[in-house]
């Protein structure tokens, strides 16, 4: 182990004696079955200890996606509680499954409280924006936009709400190369910031991600497995 993951996993360890109530993020004995009787969820335990980028690595049908869903209340539990501080946003794979509307603007716009003055609500369009680097482009039309700053602009939805947890399903699997890296950074940069509270859990199949998480788990058959640096568990997974 590296000096700065032993660093990693010391600090970890006094974190996760944190009472649960002051958590970003506490997932207890949560199950979820599907109609057809298979199991997504078991037993699964997960908590979050303080603000940063959190990792979920896992198969296909280890349960990943559907935990997401069930933390951001779209699939309800049939067993366990979640508990989380404050708003819950969730980006998905694909942006163009989530982004609706024809402008940047008009996006934003619809994750903002519409009591606001229209004023301060246009205000928070453009910090939203950019805060994600797409600074400007509140009338750009959203078809215009590449896949990269899609995804930018469906983070900057979730900041705009005011969420304070933000789950990430695979956001960079369909994104070339370059527009991995750049969000990546984004959703890193972000998560660091001392003037905003911000908690990302961010599920990924790609190693090399991990790298730059504070921690990472493994998640298999539903269940999930201890925090560990990130460099860590992928060099396992890697040694199969």
């Amino acid at each position: 182990m590296s000096f700065v993951d032993a660093q990693r996993a010391e600090s970890l360890s006094a974190l996760c004696s944190t009472p649960a109530g002051s958590l970003p993020l506490v997932v207890e004995n949560l199950s979820y079955s599907w109609p057809d009787g298979s199991r997504a969820l078991k037993h699964c335990r997960l908590q979050v200890p303080h603000q940063g980028l959190w990792m979920l690595v896992g198969s296909n049908g280890s349960g990943k996606s559907t935990l997401l869903r069930l933390i951001a209340g779209l699939l309800r539990p049939q067993q366990g509680t979640v508990v989380h501080q404050g708003r819950c946003a969730l980006v998905f794979q694909n942006p163009d499954h989530q982004l609706l509307l024809p402008s940047c603007a008009s996006e934003l716009l619809l994750a903002i409280d519409s009591q606001r003055p229209q004023a301060e609500r246009n205000q928070r369009v453009e910090q939203a924006l950019a805060s994600v680097g797409l600074k400007g482009m509140a009338g750009r039309p959203i078809h215009r936009l590449s896949g990269g700053q899609k995804q930018r602009l469906a983070i900057a939805v979730a900041l705009a709400s005011d969420a304070e947890l933000v789950l990430l399903d695979e956001p960079t699997a369909l994104l070339d190369p370059e527009s991995q890296t750049e969000v990546l950074a984004l959703i890193r940069q972000l998560t660091q910031r001392r003037d905003a509270k911000l908690t990302a859990l961010w599920i990924t199949h790609r190693l090399e991600e991990l790298q730059h998480c504070d921690s990472a788990a493994l998640m298999t058959s539903g269940t999930i497995g201890p925090w560990q640096p990130g460099s860590r568990l992928a060099n396992a997974l890697r040694k199969g």
